[in-house]
Protein backbone atom coordinates (compact mmCIF):
# COMPACT_ATOMS: atom_id res chain seq x y z
CA UNK A 1 0.00 0.00 0.00
CA UNK A 2 1.24 3.50 -0.83
CA UNK A 3 1.03 6.00 2.03
CA UNK A 4 1.97 9.67 2.30
CA UNK A 5 4.43 9.17 5.16
CA UNK A 6 8.15 9.17 5.87
CA UNK A 7 8.50 6.07 8.04
CA UNK A 8 5.85 4.31 10.15
CA UNK A 9 7.69 5.08 13.38
CA UNK A 10 7.23 8.86 13.03
CA UNK A 11 3.69 9.06 11.63
CA UNK A 12 2.13 10.54 14.79
CA UNK A 13 5.03 12.90 15.46
CA UNK A 14 4.99 14.16 11.87
CA UNK A 15 1.22 14.70 12.01
CA UNK A 16 1.54 16.73 15.20
CA UNK A 17 4.29 18.83 13.63
CA UNK A 18 1.94 19.57 10.76
CA UNK A 19 -0.93 20.37 13.10
CA UNK A 20 1.27 22.85 14.96
CA UNK A 21 2.05 24.88 11.83
CA UNK A 22 -1.49 24.65 10.43
CA UNK A 23 -3.24 25.69 13.65
CA UNK A 24 -1.43 28.43 15.57
CA UNK A 25 -4.52 28.77 17.76
CA UNK A 26 -3.39 25.52 19.40
CA UNK A 27 -0.40 24.71 21.58
CA UNK A 28 0.99 21.43 20.25
CA UNK A 29 3.55 19.64 22.41
CA UNK A 30 4.98 17.35 19.74
CA UNK A 31 7.32 15.40 22.00
CA UNK A 32 4.94 15.23 24.96
CA UNK A 33 2.01 14.49 22.64
CA UNK A 34 -0.55 16.86 24.10
CA UNK A 35 -2.66 19.32 22.08
CA UNK A 36 -4.09 22.26 24.09
CA UNK A 37 -6.16 25.30 23.17
CA UNK A 38 -3.77 28.24 23.31
CA UNK A 39 -5.83 30.26 25.82
CA UNK A 40 -5.93 27.43 28.39
CA UNK A 41 -6.54 27.40 31.24
CA UNK A 42 -9.64 29.56 30.80
CA UNK A 43 -10.51 31.30 34.05
CA UNK A 44 -13.63 29.95 35.74
CA UNK A 45 -14.07 27.15 33.23
CA UNK A 46 -14.14 23.38 33.65
CA UNK A 47 -11.46 21.76 31.49
CA UNK A 48 -12.35 18.96 29.06
CA UNK A 49 -9.72 16.38 28.15
CA UNK A 50 -10.04 13.40 25.84
CA UNK A 51 -7.73 11.25 23.77
CA UNK A 52 -7.09 7.88 22.27
CA UNK A 53 -5.15 6.11 19.59
CA UNK A 54 -4.25 8.07 16.47
CA UNK A 55 -5.83 7.11 13.18
CA UNK A 56 -9.32 8.42 14.01
CA UNK A 57 -8.75 12.03 12.99
CA UNK A 58 -10.14 14.60 13.42
CA UNK A 59 -11.05 12.86 16.69
CA UNK A 60 -9.71 13.96 19.23
CA UNK A 61 -7.08 16.63 18.58
CA UNK A 62 -9.17 18.14 15.81
CA UNK A 63 -11.88 18.89 18.36
CA UNK A 64 -9.68 21.03 20.64
CA UNK A 65 -10.82 24.63 20.79
CA UNK A 66 -13.49 27.01 22.01
CA UNK A 67 -16.78 25.23 22.66
CA UNK A 68 -15.39 21.72 22.68
CA UNK A 69 -12.23 20.13 24.18
CA UNK A 70 -9.53 22.01 26.05
CA UNK A 71 -6.90 19.34 25.39
CA UNK A 72 -6.38 16.02 23.67
CA UNK A 73 -3.82 13.25 24.08
CA UNK A 74 -2.96 11.32 20.88
CA UNK A 75 -1.48 7.86 21.28
CA UNK A 76 0.27 5.77 18.69
CA UNK A 77 -1.94 4.48 15.87
CA UNK A 78 -4.83 2.52 17.40
CA UNK A 79 -3.01 2.54 20.76
CA UNK A 80 -4.02 4.32 23.95
CA UNK A 81 -2.10 7.37 25.11
CA UNK A 82 -0.26 6.94 28.41
CA UNK A 83 -1.24 8.38 31.80
CA UNK A 84 1.58 10.94 31.80
CA UNK A 85 0.06 12.59 28.72
CA UNK A 86 -3.32 12.81 30.37
CA UNK A 87 -1.90 14.29 33.58
CA UNK A 88 0.02 16.92 31.60
CA UNK A 89 -3.15 17.76 29.70
CA UNK A 90 -5.20 18.07 32.89
CA UNK A 91 -2.61 20.33 34.49
CA UNK A 92 -2.50 22.52 31.38
CA UNK A 93 -6.26 23.16 31.33
CA UNK A 94 -7.18 23.20 35.02
CA UNK A 95 -8.41 26.62 36.13
CA UNK A 96 -9.30 25.37 39.58
CA UNK A 97 -12.82 24.35 38.53
CA UNK A 98 -11.92 20.73 37.79
CA UNK A 99 -11.35 18.64 34.69
CA UNK A 100 -13.63 16.16 32.91
CA UNK A 101 -12.03 13.14 31.22
CA UNK A 102 -14.06 11.85 28.25
CA UNK A 103 -13.04 8.24 27.67
CA UNK A 104 -14.02 5.89 24.86
CA UNK A 105 -14.68 2.36 26.10
CA UNK A 106 -11.50 0.57 25.04
CA UNK A 107 -9.53 -1.37 27.62
CA UNK A 108 -6.27 0.57 27.29
CA UNK A 109 -7.99 3.95 27.32
CA UNK A 110 -10.05 3.06 30.40
CA UNK A 111 -7.08 1.75 32.36
CA UNK A 112 -4.81 4.67 31.49
CA UNK A 113 -7.39 7.40 32.07
CA UNK A 114 -8.27 5.83 35.44
CA UNK A 115 -4.62 5.83 36.43
CA UNK A 116 -4.23 9.40 35.20
CA UNK A 117 -7.24 10.51 37.26
CA UNK A 118 -5.58 9.16 40.41
CA UNK A 119 -2.27 10.84 39.58
CA UNK A 120 -3.94 14.16 38.75
CA UNK A 121 -5.94 14.13 41.96
CA UNK A 122 -2.70 13.52 43.86
CA UNK A 123 -1.55 16.81 42.34
CA UNK A 124 -4.67 18.58 43.58
CA UNK A 125 -6.67 18.54 40.34
CA UNK A 126 -10.33 17.58 40.74
CA UNK A 127 -11.22 14.96 38.11
CA UNK A 128 -14.49 13.52 36.86
CA UNK A 129 -14.72 10.89 34.12
CA UNK A 130 -17.37 9.86 31.62
CA UNK A 131 -17.24 6.64 29.60
CA UNK A 132 -18.58 6.62 26.03
CA UNK A 133 -20.01 3.23 25.01
CA UNK A 134 -22.53 3.82 22.24
CA UNK A 135 -21.84 1.04 19.69
CA UNK A 136 -24.79 -1.37 19.54
CA UNK A 137 -23.12 -3.82 17.16
CA UNK A 138 -21.54 -6.12 19.73
CA UNK A 139 -21.42 -6.43 23.51
CA UNK A 140 -17.72 -7.30 23.75
CA UNK A 141 -14.93 -6.98 21.20
CA UNK A 142 -11.20 -7.47 20.80
CA UNK A 143 -10.56 -4.19 22.60
CA UNK A 144 -13.38 -3.86 25.11
CA UNK A 145 -15.39 -5.28 27.93
CA UNK A 146 -18.82 -4.00 27.02
CA UNK A 147 -19.82 -1.76 24.15
CA UNK A 148 -17.29 0.21 22.13
CA UNK A 149 -17.10 3.99 22.15
CA UNK A 150 -17.54 5.46 18.67
CA UNK A 151 -19.49 8.31 17.05
CA UNK A 152 -21.26 9.48 20.21
CA UNK A 153 -17.86 10.73 21.39
CA UNK A 154 -18.35 13.72 19.10
CA UNK A 155 -21.79 14.45 20.58
CA UNK A 156 -20.44 14.17 24.14
CA UNK A 157 -17.45 16.40 23.47
CA UNK A 158 -19.51 19.05 21.66
CA UNK A 159 -22.43 19.28 24.09
CA UNK A 160 -20.35 19.00 27.27
CA UNK A 161 -17.87 21.44 25.75
CA UNK A 162 -20.61 24.00 25.16
CA UNK A 163 -21.82 23.69 28.74
CA UNK A 164 -18.29 24.14 30.07
CA UNK A 165 -17.81 27.19 27.82
CA UNK A 166 -20.89 28.73 29.43
CA UNK A 167 -19.34 28.28 32.88
CA UNK A 168 -21.31 25.27 34.10
CA UNK A 169 -19.74 23.57 37.16
CA UNK A 170 -17.99 20.21 36.90
CA UNK A 171 -20.92 18.22 38.28
CA UNK A 172 -23.25 19.72 35.67
CA UNK A 173 -20.85 19.18 32.77
CA UNK A 174 -20.32 15.57 33.87
CA UNK A 175 -24.07 14.95 34.16
CA UNK A 176 -24.71 16.37 30.68
CA UNK A 177 -21.93 14.23 29.19
CA UNK A 178 -23.43 11.11 30.76
CA UNK A 179 -26.90 12.02 29.53
CA UNK A 180 -25.65 12.48 25.97
CA UNK A 181 -23.89 9.12 26.04
CA UNK A 182 -26.96 7.38 27.46
CA UNK A 183 -29.11 9.01 24.76
CA UNK A 184 -26.83 7.95 21.87
CA UNK A 185 -26.32 4.77 19.87
CA UNK A 186 -24.12 3.94 16.85
CA UNK A 187 -23.68 1.27 14.21
CA UNK A 188 -20.88 1.04 11.63
CA UNK A 189 -20.35 -0.74 8.33
CA UNK A 190 -17.08 -1.50 6.51
CA UNK A 191 -16.79 -1.90 2.76
CA UNK A 192 -13.00 -2.31 2.81
CA UNK A 193 -10.42 -2.77 5.56
CA UNK A 194 -8.10 -0.08 6.84
CA UNK A 195 -4.31 -0.14 6.56
CA UNK A 196 -2.07 0.79 9.48
CA UNK A 197 1.31 2.37 8.67
CA UNK A 198 3.17 -0.28 10.66
CA UNK A 199 1.52 -3.20 8.87
CA UNK A 200 1.37 -1.66 5.41
CA UNK A 201 -1.46 -3.96 4.32
CA UNK A 202 -5.15 -4.35 5.20
CA UNK A 203 -5.68 -5.15 8.86
CA UNK A 204 -8.33 -7.78 8.13
CA UNK A 205 -9.52 -9.77 5.15
CA UNK A 206 -12.74 -8.54 3.59
CA UNK A 207 -13.43 -10.06 0.16
CA UNK A 208 -14.31 -7.67 -2.64
CA UNK A 209 -17.95 -8.73 -2.83
CA UNK A 210 -18.67 -8.56 0.91
CA UNK A 211 -19.18 -6.00 3.67
CA UNK A 212 -18.86 -6.15 7.46
CA UNK A 213 -21.95 -5.10 9.41
CA UNK A 214 -21.17 -3.67 12.84
CA UNK A 215 -17.43 -3.21 12.34
CA UNK A 216 -15.39 -1.44 15.04
CA UNK A 217 -13.23 1.63 14.45
CA UNK A 218 -10.07 -0.49 14.73
CA UNK A 219 -11.39 -3.10 12.34
CA UNK A 220 -12.83 -5.34 15.06
CA UNK A 221 -15.36 -7.86 13.78
CA UNK A 222 -19.02 -6.89 13.74
CA UNK A 223 -22.24 -8.88 13.77
CA UNK A 224 -21.95 -10.57 10.39
CA UNK A 225 -20.63 -10.46 6.86
CA UNK A 226 -22.95 -10.29 3.88
CA UNK A 227 -22.76 -9.90 0.15
CA UNK A 228 -22.49 -6.23 -0.84
CA UNK A 229 -25.73 -4.30 -0.31
CA UNK A 230 -27.11 -1.07 -1.73
CA UNK A 231 -26.90 2.20 0.18
CA UNK A 232 -30.61 1.95 0.98
CA UNK A 233 -30.30 -1.61 2.25
CA UNK A 234 -27.35 -0.66 4.46
CA UNK A 235 -29.30 2.31 5.85
CA UNK A 236 -32.26 0.06 6.66
CA UNK A 237 -30.01 -2.36 8.55
CA UNK A 238 -27.90 0.24 10.39
CA UNK A 239 -30.74 2.57 11.41
CA UNK A 240 -32.93 -0.30 12.57
CA UNK A 241 -30.04 -1.66 14.65
CA UNK A 242 -29.72 1.74 16.36
CA UNK A 243 -33.45 2.34 16.80
CA UNK A 244 -34.13 -1.12 18.22
CA UNK A 245 -31.75 -0.30 21.06
CA UNK A 246 -32.22 3.46 21.49
CA UNK A 247 -36.03 3.52 21.07
CA UNK A 248 -36.25 7.33 20.84
CA UNK A 249 -39.45 9.11 21.84
CA UNK A 250 -38.47 12.50 20.43
CA UNK A 251 -36.22 14.21 17.88
CA UNK A 252 -32.65 13.07 17.29
CA UNK A 253 -29.31 14.41 16.21
CA UNK A 254 -28.01 12.33 13.31
CA UNK A 255 -24.33 11.83 12.54
CA UNK A 256 -23.51 10.11 9.25
CA UNK A 257 -19.82 9.52 9.75
CA UNK A 258 -17.33 8.43 7.13
CA UNK A 259 -14.76 5.83 8.13
CA UNK A 260 -11.98 7.70 6.30
CA UNK A 261 -11.98 6.27 2.80
CA UNK A 262 -15.51 7.03 1.65
CA UNK A 263 -16.07 10.22 -0.40
CA UNK A 264 -18.74 12.77 0.44
CA UNK A 265 -20.57 11.93 -2.77
CA UNK A 266 -21.37 8.52 -1.26
CA UNK A 267 -21.89 9.83 2.28
CA UNK A 268 -24.51 12.36 1.18
CA UNK A 269 -26.33 9.67 -0.78
CA UNK A 270 -26.23 7.44 2.26
CA UNK A 271 -27.52 10.33 4.39
CA UNK A 272 -30.58 10.61 2.15
CA UNK A 273 -31.27 6.93 2.78
CA UNK A 274 -30.76 7.30 6.54
CA UNK A 275 -33.31 10.14 6.58
CA UNK A 276 -35.70 8.01 4.54
CA UNK A 277 -35.55 5.21 7.09
CA UNK A 278 -35.98 7.58 10.01
CA UNK A 279 -38.96 9.21 8.30
CA UNK A 280 -40.53 5.81 7.65
CA UNK A 281 -39.99 4.88 11.31
CA UNK A 282 -41.57 8.13 12.51
CA UNK A 283 -38.38 9.57 14.05
CA UNK A 284 -37.96 13.36 13.57
CA UNK A 285 -34.42 14.61 12.87
CA UNK A 286 -33.46 17.89 14.54
CA UNK A 287 -29.96 18.25 13.07
CA UNK A 288 -27.74 16.26 10.70
CA UNK A 289 -23.95 16.23 10.50
CA UNK A 290 -22.22 14.49 7.58
CA UNK A 291 -18.51 13.88 7.06
CA UNK A 292 -15.38 12.14 8.26
CA UNK A 293 -15.20 12.82 12.00
CA UNK A 294 -14.47 9.54 13.81
CA UNK A 295 -12.43 7.69 11.23
CA UNK A 296 -10.48 4.50 10.92
CA UNK A 297 -7.50 5.55 8.79
CA UNK A 298 -8.45 4.73 5.18
CA UNK A 299 -11.30 2.31 5.86
CA UNK A 300 -14.14 2.49 3.36
CA UNK A 301 -17.48 2.57 5.10
CA UNK A 302 -19.66 4.65 7.36
CA UNK A 303 -21.46 4.71 10.67
CA UNK A 304 -24.75 6.12 11.87
CA UNK A 305 -25.04 7.72 15.31
CA UNK A 306 -28.33 8.99 16.71
CA UNK A 307 -28.78 11.00 19.90
CA UNK A 308 -32.21 11.82 21.30
CA UNK A 309 -32.27 15.50 22.24
CA UNK A 310 -34.44 17.93 24.15
CA UNK A 311 -34.38 21.74 23.95
CA UNK A 312 -31.38 22.02 26.27
CA UNK A 313 -29.21 19.49 24.43
CA UNK A 314 -30.16 21.01 21.09
CA UNK A 315 -29.26 24.50 22.30
CA UNK A 316 -25.86 23.27 23.47
CA UNK A 317 -25.33 21.45 20.16
CA UNK A 318 -26.06 24.69 18.27
CA UNK A 319 -23.76 26.76 20.50
CA UNK A 320 -20.68 28.23 18.80
CA UNK A 321 -17.67 25.97 18.32
CA UNK A 322 -14.27 26.72 16.79
CA UNK A 323 -11.93 23.77 16.33
CA UNK A 324 -9.86 22.39 13.47
CA UNK A 325 -12.44 19.69 12.75
CA UNK A 326 -15.73 21.32 13.70
CA UNK A 327 -16.78 24.96 13.64
CA UNK A 328 -19.93 27.03 13.41
CA UNK A 329 -21.62 30.07 14.96
CA UNK A 330 -18.54 32.29 15.30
Amino acid sequence: MKMLINVPETVVTDALRGMAVAHPELTVDVEGRVVVRRDAPVAGKVGLVSGGGSGHEPLHAGFVGAGMLDAACPGEVFTSPVPDQMVRAAAAVDSGKGVLFIVKNYTGDVLNFNMAAELAEDEGIRIASVLVNDDVAVTDSLYTAGRRGTGATLFVEKIAGAAAEEGAPLERVEALARRVNESSRSFGVALAACTTPAKGSPTFDLPAGELELGVGIHGEPGRERRAMMTSGEIADYAVDAVLSDLRPTGPVLALVNGAGGTPLLELYGFTAEVHRVLRERGVPVARTLVGNYVTSLDMAGASVTLCQVDEELLRLWDAPVETAGLRWGR
